[in-house]
């Protein structure tokens, strides 16, 4: 689960990074600048680099200090044995969509170069990372993470520079393109701005209290490494995320008329379209092996949850090793199956990536947060924070509201966890 604790600088960081950088990134929000600039994508690459550095400044530290093993064995140890349980039963959920983000990604790679149906190869992609992840580790997935993020990164940058060469250089890309493109900041009306906010924090609060990232920054072999290696991530992140941005940009100006309605496959498609074949080679190759690590590591996430703080808990500590194993493994199967049904009936990456990391904020984020801050939060205060937020979510989803639902939601779990910890203190216990 946590490769030991012994994970390098270099490996750790790379683990990180690797964490987003695969369909959200090149896909998702490629498609969404070309339709709406950067205002479009405050989500992913800001957000996710968001999370990154305040997990580094202001999580890591303390939660490495735990020597736990998963984010539920945190709910244990600073709350109680039912909070663990509810906590867990809001973690794993989430990765459904998430997986299927990362299948829907591999199946518009294998429609590109193969022309088979996309659903075709959401399937054919969730049997070879099924089978992958049943028989991985922390380790090896991190180990992969670091070759395929120098490949992933060397394919881009090269890419980036064939395309740009194209279109008669960097400058004369972004000069064509319409001035609204490069707006970052709202506007001064308090409704843009608080949806401005809540855009930044879908993955830079909601993925927060994720096991996958958690994971990852626990296989460090320090604390300190821990916490570099997400500095280093969110730098790394917020650079080289910008690559399928501009890529993106390339391709519009070169090939505006054939730009298709799903503006997802643009990049996969001219690429395969309109590059050479070793181009083509190392853009595939690295972009299927990027998304098989991430999707990898997010089945291997819910199911260490199921197993270590649903199935464990229940059974009164009565399962042996090996018997936990099989449940792990039976949990991979069941979250892949999940997964690949959603990726099957929805196909908008960006919009499955985003609810995954919401239901987590909404839910975790905040007993998390002042559990870790504030000596008062109790278990009654982290139970009604986790239920109140996402029933409040789950509300002014089915009856829009003007505001951002996540926002109010996030708000109402914080107020949940201050009310529900002062009206029912507890015995503090150090976190």
């Amino acid at each position: 689960m946590l490769a030991g604790r012994s994970l390098p600088m270099m490996l750790s960081a790379s683990a990180l990074f690797a964490t987003w950088f695969g369909s959200e990134t090149v896909f998702g929000a490629s498609s969404q600048f070309l339709q709406g600039g950067l205002y479009a994508v405050m989500e992913d690459p800001f957000g996710a680099s968001l999370c990154l550095f305040l997990l580094g400044f202001f999580f890591v530290r303390k939660l490495y200090g735990m020597q736990l093993l998963t984010l539920g064995d945190y709910f244990k140890v600073r709350y109680d044995r039912r909070t663990e349980l509810i906590a867990s039963i809001f973690l794993a959920p989430p990765y459904i969509g998430y997986i299927a983000a990362q299948l829907v990604a591999m199946g518009i790679v294998l429609n590109v170069v193969t022309q088979i149906p996309v659903w075709q190869g959401v399937v054919i992609s969730s049997f070879i990372v099924t089978l992958y992840t049943y028989v991985g580790g922390m380790w090896a997935i991190s180990i992969t993470d670091f070759v395929q993020s120098v490949i992933i990164i060397v394919g881009m940058i090269v890419l980036a520079v064939v395309l740009a060469n194209d279109a008669g250089g960097a400058g004369v890309v972004l000069r064509s393109v319409p001035p609204n493109t490069y707006k970052f900041l709202p506007d001064w009306d308090l409704k843009e701005i608080v949806t401005y906010i809540g855009a930044w924090s879908v993955l830079g609060l909601g993925s927060i209290p994720s096991q996958d990232v958690f994971q990852r920054a626990m296989s460090s072999s320090s604390a300190r490494t821990a916490v570099w290696s997400c500095h280093i991530a969110g730098v790394l992140y917020l650079t080289v995320a910008m690559l399928p941005l501009f890529i993106s940009l390339c391709i519009k100006h070169l090939y505006p008329d054939q730009i298709t309605d799903d503006t997802q496959l643009a990049l996969p498609s001219m690429v395969m379209l309109h590059t050479s074949m070793p181009i083509q080679i190392l853009f595939f190759g690295a972009l299927l092996s990027a998304i098989l690590s991430t999707t990898s590591s997010a089945i291997l996430a819910p199911a260490a949850i199921c197993a270590e703080n649903v199935a464990k808990p229940l059974s009164k500590h009565k399962f042996t090793d090996k018997q936990l194993l099989w449940i792990t493994r039976l949990s991979v199967l069941i979250f892949s199956m999940l997964a690949t049904i959603m990726a099957c009936m929805r196909s908008n990456i960006y919009e499955l990536v985003g609810e995954s990391s919401i239901l987590s904020m909404v839910s975790l984020f905040i007993p998390l947060t002042l559990g870790l801050y504030w000596k008062r939060s109790s278990s009654a205060g982290a139970l009604c924070s986790m239920v109140i937020g996402i029933v409040t979510w789950i509300i002014f989803e089915v009856y829009e509201s003007e505001w951002p639902s996540f926002v109010l939601a996030i708000l109402a779990s914080l107020a949940a966890m201050i009310a529900g910890s002062l009206l029912w203190p507890e015995k503090l216990k150090s976190a």
